[in-house]
């Protein structure tokens, strides 16, 4: 997401204001006119000049005269006839069937600053919320960028210096340069510029002075981390480290159970309420039970306590599963209108965390709270559960009669190649089947039937129907 591609229309659909557009994946890339930019006409004119460009150096894009802005309620047939390259962002990757979604209003994620060619729009995060601050940002940037590029102030950038907001802006310029080098002579499809790796689009996204410390288990993004925090913050070039000791990075820090414990279908909470989740192909539902939880005699109190408990949870739940489309909550019921408001205002608090657009709906009178959240890309999903040895996922086990024949087959097998003193180790209920009744047991038949010693261990650690055998110098016989 994020990478841009010199892209060609393959195909207008009116009915839809939208047009398909190869940009070199299995699937056309869909292209909707609301994702095509005011300035869309401006962008055919760069690509296509861009494209054409035969001199050694970049033409000064200060200079290019930005095209008139096209109309909100216009059709795509338009603005993209005769089907021209034009270069497009990533919008959303493809997700199940579909392709890629597209854009046309093209940004360049700096740390502290995100830069929108073609305009001249400098706007300021809406999370900073000091009107002296938003002030003074605006007049650095308007002091400091060039002219037909659009600037967007992040809120990393609070309290930051001229110097800081500076070198990020010029870094993100720089990127527009090699972006218009990278179209001379380029032949549709083909990608132009790829967002940056994943471990440094997290580090510039999510860095701040909360982390101290960062540990990498692969040499070569241990390099390309260290030297991102050089740049970005020497000051906490430190707190990254190289992880080597053997084991997994995950299984040694805890991580992997943690996974397993979050992705599953259920969910415990630490009062002992739980979550169930499931997934539809049009929805995903979550539904919560109180379990055990048992606070107070009172109904109502346990429900809202509870159902604020699972509030936290299920954000923490849809930003780790990255669940997007609509998700339907099955609170506890509760009576009192003002704990509803309680709960609601909870679950949007908790949600602002959330960096994806979502929005939050009061709680139904049947009890359900909607939540919508954007879907960038396909959801999270991380198989918590193995199949099981002994049935191999049918849920269905041999009978004990025929696992008695097959022990047997492979026991007169081994004593028709002169084995002696055969040991079988099998799990402790099938150990219990086949000595039970002593001089009557199965054991003491087959001692009698092939007149060998045979010995029976009974071992734990085994699944249902597995079943080993050793000789007399304690050697496992491979079947």
């Amino acid at each position: 997401m994020g990478d841009l591609y010199l892209g060609k229309v393959k195909k207008l659909i009116p009915g839809l204001n939208a047009a398909f557009v190869e940009v070199g994946f299995e699937k056309d890339a869909f292209l909707h006119y609301t994702d095509l930019s005011p300035y869309v006409r401006s962008i055919l004119k760069f690509t296509n000049d861009a494209v054409n460009d035969k001199s050694e150096t970049n033409f000064d894009f200060t200079k290019f005269k930005v095209e008139p802005e096209i109309l909100k309620t216009g059709k795509i047939a338009e603005v993209l006839n005769g089907k021209p390259n034009i270069l497009v962002q990533i919008l959303k990757e493809p997700i199940a069937a579909k392709g890629p979604r597209l854009s046309c209003e093209l940004s360049l994620p700096g740390r502290f600053v995100v830069v929108t060619p073609f305009n001249d729009i400098i706007a300021v995060s809406r999370k900073i919320h000091s009107s002296e601050e938003r002030k003074r940002l605006q007049k650095i940037i308007e002091a400091i960028k060039p002219k037909n590029i659009g600037v967007i102030v992040r809120t990393a950038a609070e309290g930051k210096q001229t110097a800081e907001l500076h070198e990020d802006l010029l870094s993100l310029i720089a990127t527009w340069g090699n972006i218009q080098q990278n179209l001379k002579g380029a032949v549709a499809p083909a990608k132009i510029l790829s967002e940056q790796g994943k471990t440094t689009s997290i580090l510039r996204d999510l860095l701040n002075e909360d982390f101290n410390k960062i540990v990498v288990n692969d040499k070569s993004i241990y390099s390309d981390t260290k030297a991102y925090i050089q740049r970005i913050a020497p000051d906490k070039a430190d707190i990254v480290s190289y992880y080597n000791n053997g084991s997994p990075i995950f299984d040694s820090y805890g991580v992997t159970k943690q996974v397993k414990g979050a992705f599953g279908k259920t969910v415990n909470l630490p009062s002992g309420a739980y979550l169930i989740v499931e997934h539809t192909e049009a929805l995903h539902v979550i539904d919560v039970n109180s379990g055990y939880k048992s606070v107070s005699n009172n109904q109502e109190q346990n429900a809202i306590e509870t159902n604020l408990e699972a509030a936290e949870e299920i954000a923490r739940q849809l930003r780790l599963r990255d669940l997007g489309g609509i998700i339907v909550v099955d609170f506890i019921d509760m009576k009192l209108p003002d704990n509803k408001k309680k709960l609601a205002d909870a679950m949007e608090e908790f949600m602002r965390l959330d960096r994806a657009k979502h929005a939050v709906l009061a709680i139904s009178k049947f009890g359900l709270m909607q939540i919508t959240r954007q879907r960038m890309k396909p959801e999270m999903s991380i198989n918590t559960t193995e199949v099981c040895p002994s049935c191999e996922g049918t849920g269905k086990i041999s009978s004990t009669l025929i696992l008695e024949d097959e022990i047997e087959k492979n026991l007169s097998y081994l004593i028709m190649q002169k084995h002696k003193g055969l040991t079988i180790e099998v799990h402790p209920i099938i150990y219990a089947y086949l000595t039970k009744g002593w001089l009557l047991s199965k054991l003491s038949k087959w001692r009698r039937k092939y007149k060998q010693r045979i010995k029976v261990n009974a071992n734990s650690t085994y699944h249902l129907t597995e079943f080993k055998f050793f000789d007399d110098s304690e050697e496992e016989i491979k079947l």
